[in-house]
């Protein structure tokens, strides 16, 4: 309910900015662009975005127990299909999911396969097999392009203005005065909407990995980690609170703290029992990458 009203929220404001620019035609078309983009949805190839990371994918002779994971796990939740395990060779902690329920990948870095226990790393990969069932890929790909749209009618409308203020000055009248401060704070609103959304998604997940594992801590052990291992020993000790200048409706994930605690606070017997894993590490058939991430002209880093 809470993301239904979120997305509501997002797809409202980008019909408002259609009635105030162009009316009733304007309230219309935003209505149906809304109703398309629920059906169809914007779709991104997943091997695009495997190639920008030079990623490969994981065979069952790479690493045996990670793949037997994500079948178990995908089978527990229910997909017809498992999801593809791709390595990244990057030496950041980081796990993410593309694709579609019926064809999706997750993606881990070598960084990720070498910092958690297999315990952990189950936690983490229930996680992104949670947002794959609960279509969160969909969900985020409307919400951004709801945004998206928001942000070009906003500057196709500061261009109605420009193109008005000699009417105004003649006293011919112009473009409404509803539309500036609409033009002003409606792609801040869509993108605090659009955060809002994506902490409430990631609650959502954590939950449903708990479950599906039926060892919340596992999850909760490997949230702690990545805090811990994605902060410099320098910054520990004398910046300990510098990556979190930012209130808290700013960000697109919730405090590791609070999904913590969360965590922490789920009891009582499991619906499913645990995932019968080890609390080694994972082996990898492959030499340790150290190699960090670059940022490129397009505003993608890999």
């Amino acid at each position: 309910m809470h993301s239904i009203l979120l997305l509501g929220g997002i797809i409202l404001l980008l019909a408002l900015c259609g009635w105030v620019l162009f009316g009733l035609d304007g309230l219309i078309g935003m209505a149906l662009g809304a109703a398309l983009a629920f059906v169809f949805g914007p779709r991104i190839s997943p091997q695009m975005v495997l190639r920008m990371y030079r990623a490969r994918e994981i065979r069952w002779h790479d690493l045996p127990e990670a793949v037997h994971l994500v079948e178990v796990l995908a089978e527990r939740a229910g997909l017809e299909r498992p999801p593809r395990l791709y390595y990244v060779p990057s030496a950041m902690l980081n796990a993410f999911t593309v694709g579609t329920r019926d064809d999706a990948v997750i993606a881990v870095t070598d960084g990720m396969l070498r910092a958690l226990t297999l315990r952990e790393f189950a936690g983490v990969l229930a996680h992104e097999i949670s947002h794959i069932r609960n279509r969160d890929l969909w969900l985020m790909s409307v919400a951004d392009l709801a945004g998206r749209l928001t942000h070009l009618m906003s500057l196709f409308g500061f261009f109605l203005i420009f193109v008005s203020i000699p009417l105004w000055l003649s006293g011919a009248g112009g473009v409404p005065i509803l539309l500036i401060p609409l033009l002003l704070f409606a792609p801040q609103i869509t993108m605090l909407l659009q955060l809002a959304l994506s902490r409430a998604r990631e609650f959502d997940a954590d939950l449903d990995a708990a479950g599906l594992t039926g060892d919340p801590d596992g999850l909760a052990s490997a949230l702690a980690k990545l805090e811990r291992y994605q902060r410099g020993i320098w910054e520990r000790i004398f910046m300990p609170g510098y990556r979190l200048p930012e209130p808290s409706v700013l960000r697109t994930h919730p405090p590791t703290e609070e999904r913590i605690a969360r965590l922490k606070s789920l009891s009582g017997k499991p619906a499913l029992p645990p995932l019968p894993t080890r609390g080694d590490r994972i082996e990898a058939a492959w030499p340790t990458v150290r190699r960090m991430p670059r940022g490129r002209v397009i505003g993608f880093w890999y």
